[in-house]
């Protein structure tokens, strides 16, 4: 039996949900495929925590950051449930061009204000400040474990078809249309739509690399888009020892000598469960399917290192390790664009969760022939 369909959305993390909710809210017809259960800890958007955090001074990401925030509010009333909790977020160290994110963020309407070293220290002893910091009230914790239901309720409730345990094992793509092959535990199905909207994490390239995509790609069928490299982060969540610290999220960018390799921190307080910190983009290259979920020791190593230096806060001998993936571009900029009738959302680079429900959006307008993405995202740059 062939089905025939309008929108079919492939990966049912942040950014499919959010587009099937986005496109719910235009009136079409959308069918998500997820080949994993709800709540799945395989890729990269489960945990009850992710930063919204401000640091941009970019015009696209400030653009998205405005837009964000108030979609944010805007589901938050929809829903009933509290997604963003506004603990503000803290940037410090001798990177991040502190300075123009400040203006940026400012002119944008986004509040930020810099603080000497002793006055954060007095607001957040659970962390060490030895430089300038950039304080973004706005900022706070995202919680996907909310999130992502939130978004496939309300796409659900406008008539989308929500489909988890469902994996594509062939994906075809014709001028006016595309053909998958569906697996699930109701047997084999195959389907045709109209287009497709690939959200598919760490398994986009293992999708889109056995597609031929005829005359929307080059002369010999191949998609080019930028390259996809998937790690496996290793954050740890650290036992809280001091029970009266207030804690924002942080970003701290310690130097390009710090334990012999330069990598941003980030870190937030996740309600019961402690105090997250991680590397930002340096674990190891992973097969998304062939994963250990098992910290690398010398990284966990100078993690509990960077703790016990900078998060006085914490009980660096008392943690959690957890694991999550990134799948990032060479430059770290996403990828939002339409090929023939494929719309792609990849390689969100370890930093797209705050801006889920405006990538969804921007998937929407792809999907709908709307308008175009912004010039950074384009697969062709």
């Amino acid at each position: 039996m062939n089905t025939v369909l309008d929108t079919v959305v492939i990966g049912g993390g942040a950014m499919g949900s959010a587009a099937a909710w986005a496109l719910s809210r235009r009136g079409r017809q959308v069918t998500l495929l997820e080949q994993f259960g709800p709540g799945h800890k395989i890729g990269a958007s489960h945990g009850a925590t992710r930063n919204l955090n401000p640091g941009y001074h970019q015009p696209d990401y400030v653009a998205m950051l405005a837009e964000g925030l108030a979609l944010w509010d805007e589901l938050e009333q929809e829903t009933g449930e509290q997604l963003l909790a506004r603990t503000g977020v803290v940037t410090h160290g001798p990177g991040g061009d502190l300075p123009k994110v400040f203006d940026a963020l400012t002119a944008a309407g986004i509040r930020a204000e810099f603080l000497a070293p002793a006055e954060a220290g007095e607001r957040w002893r659970g962390i060490r400040f030895d430089q300038q910091v950039l304080h973004m009230p706005d900022g706070g914790q995202l919680n996907p474990e909310a999130a992502l239901p939130a978004f496939q309720r309300l796409a659900s409730a406008r008539g989308a078809d929500i489909r988890h345990h469902t994996k594509v094992v062939d994906f075809q793509v014709f001028d006016d249309g595309v053909r998958l092959t569906l697996e699930s535990a109701a047997g084999t199905e195959v389907v045709t739509a109209a287009q497709a909207v690939v959200t598919a994490g760490g398994w986009t390239e293992k999708l889109l690399g056995g597609a031929s995509f005829g005359s929307a790609a080059d002369e010999d069928g191949t998609l080019r888009i930028p390259r996809l490299r998937v790690t496996q982060e290793q954050p740890a969540h650290f036992r809280v020892a001091d029970t009266g610290a207030v804690w924002p999220g942080f970003n701290h960018y310690p130097g390009p000598d710090y334990q012999g390799w330069y990598s941003p921190v980030y870190g937030m307080q996740t309600p019961g469960e402690g105090i997250k910190a991680g590397w930002h983009g340096v674990g190891p290259v992973v097969d998304p399917d062939h994963r250990d979920f098992l910290p690398e020791p010398k990284q966990l190593a100078a993690l509990q290192e960077y703790a016990r230096q900078w998060l006085p806060g914490v009980d660096a001998d008392s943690f959690d390790a957890i694991s999550c993936t990134y799948t990032t571009t060479p430059d770290e900029d996403f990828i939002l664009d339409r090929i023939g009738p494929v719309v792609i959302g990849a390689g969100f680079s370890g930093h797209g969760f705050k801006f889920t429900p405006v990538i969804g959006r921007i998937l929407a307008d792809l999907a709908t022939g709307t308008r175009p993405a912004p010039e950074i995202f384009r697969a062709s740059r």
